[in-house]
């Protein structure tokens, strides 16, 4: 049987994204054959700085032999402007899409099994003046997603949002019933169909502190958040809460809890950073493909200093790889 063809987004060229994707090519690998969408001239310039030896193949459709260690294949892609590693450039802001797009589309037709993404500077996209608010908003809107979920992971835990980058105020107008109830099917349909979990279990944490405290502290738990959660119920679902956020992170609470359903970014991140940052990884639920990304931002400061860990890149990988095992 092929190997399954992954492709992977160095991200912004100035950051991390090219060293960590140049540290992966020094390890042979025969579960998967990697693809980099990128600037062939910036991974060369990048090993160059790193004082890494690699040679970097040309990449086709149909290639089945992994290369060999030190060896890459890579689906070039020219950036607009000079790289200069740890500066940001504005005019290489489409480039960073440009991967984004080649990658995201060449998995829809199959010719990748899945997709790993590097960081992205989101505020140099922006400058760009492209409207740009994160990897899963951008690849949503790509494969015509209805509703999909950011979920982070690391060593036993695993956080989902109902939001994701939206400022604090207005999260709670947008928690309505249509939209919690979507997040939830989503979340619960993945959770089986991606992560062979057959009857997942998930805490969902309530909005206001300590869950609103029976409409003291704001409304939107007992309007909202209890009566989806209730007519899932109904529907088979096993889902707990809605709990106060500040408590439902302890050991006791997750241990048998398949995921933690948080109600937007910093409600759940923040834990989940703690407990596994540098080795937790993003995922997006609810797409047709699949895709996985590293849990950190560009690191402009260690950029080709060769300080940059690998541990994120290389479980978003593994994660990415298991979920193309259990969908074949």
């Amino acid at each position: 049987m092929p190997l399954p063809v992954i492709a992977i987004t160095p991200g912004e060229p100035a950051g991390i994204g090219p060293d960590l994707v140049i540290e992966l090519a020094q390890q042979r690998r025969d579960d998967a054959l990697l693809v980099a969408i990128g600037s062939r001239q910036v991974l060369q310039q990048r090993a160059a700085a790193l004082g890494r030896q690699i040679e970097l193949l040309d990449y086709r459709p149909g290639i089945e032999a992994p290369a060999a260690a030190g060896q890459l294949y890579v689906c070039d892609i020219a950036t607009a402007a000079p790289v200069i590693a740890g500066q940001l450039d504005p005019a290489n802001a489409d480039y960073v899409l440009a991967t984004l797009r080649r990658a995201c589309d060449s998995c829809l037709s199959g010719e990748f099994a899945a997709l790993v993404t590097g960081p992205v500077h989101k505020g140099v996209i922006n400058e760009a003046g492209v409207s740009f608010s994160g990897h899963t908003e951008f690849l949503a809107e790509r494969t015509h997603s209805e509703q999909v979920v950011m979920m982070l992971a690391t060593d036993g835990l695993r956080v989902a949002l109902a939001t994701t980058h939206l400022p604090l105020r207005d999260v709670a107008d947008a928690i309505t019933r249509p939209l919690l109830t979507q997040v939830i099917k989503t979340l619960m349909h993945d959770l089986q169909h991606k992560f062979g979990i057959a009857a997942p279990r998930v805490l969902v944490c309530g909005l206001n502190p300590h869950a609103g405290e029976d409409g003291h502290l704001g409304r939107e738990d007992e309007e909202v958040v209890k009566p989806v959660l209730a007519t899932l119920r109904a529907q088979g679902m096993n889902l707990v809460g809605p709990l106060p956020a500040d408590t439902l992170f302890v050991p006791g609470t997750l241990a048998e809890a398949d995921a933690v359903l948080a109600m937007y970014h910093d409600q759940g991140l923040p834990v989940l950073k703690h407990k596994g940052f540098g080795n937790a990884i993003n995922i997006t639920l609810g797409m047709p493909i699949i895709r996985t990304s590293v849990d950190h931002g560009t690191a402009l400061e260690l950029a080709a200093s060769g300080r940059a860990k690998l541990g994120s890149l290389q479980a978003a990988l593994a994660s990415a790889l298991d979920m193309v095992k259990r969908s074949s």
